[in-house]
């Protein structure tokens, strides 16, 4: 049994993933631009009745701390947002969709920071998919109305 994405186990299992990958450690050791919130649009057919994000406090190639907030907080202060569906974030911890290329064809919006930092740092983004990919994870089905 896996944890259910999204959640506040998620988020702790991903944080312990994500500094379990030396491969993460050695390809974001330049990353000092701050947080990167990942949010989830809300979907109340799965649950989900508003925005659900994660705030990864990533930097120089570990992840300090990971927050997870089930309703829509405030991301003013957070230096890069990123934006998707719940299947565009299911896609990408699947490995089905790579998160740089979704950016690029606006399947994942960049609603806060800069695109070419990001772009920068490929191999780390890629490096946080496949820790993603390493935490057992339940998807959310449809709940259907009676």
């Amino acid at each position: 049994m896996g944890h259910t994405f999204p959640s506040a186990e998620w988020t702790t299992a991903f944080q312990d993933a994500i500094n379990a990958n030396d491969a993460y450690r050695t390809a974001g050791a330049g990353w000092t631009q701050g947080a990167v919130a990942l949010a989830v649009h809300p979907e109340p057919e799965l649950g989900l009745s508003s925005q659900a994000c994660m705030i990864l406090d990533v930097h120089s190639g570990t992840c300090r701390n990971a927050t997870f907030h089930a309703s829509g907080t405030d991301l003013s202060d957070v230096p890069f947002v990123i934006v998707a569906s719940y299947q565009r974030w299911k896609e990408v911890i699947d490995g089905s969709l790579d998160p740089i290329k979704g950016m690029m064809e606006g399947k994942l919006k960049l609603t806060q920071g800069n695109l070419p930092a990001i772009i920068r740092f490929v191999e780390a983004s890629r490096e946080l998919v496949r820790s993603a990919a390493n935490v057992p994870t339940d998807f959310l089905e449809p709940r259907f109305q009676s």
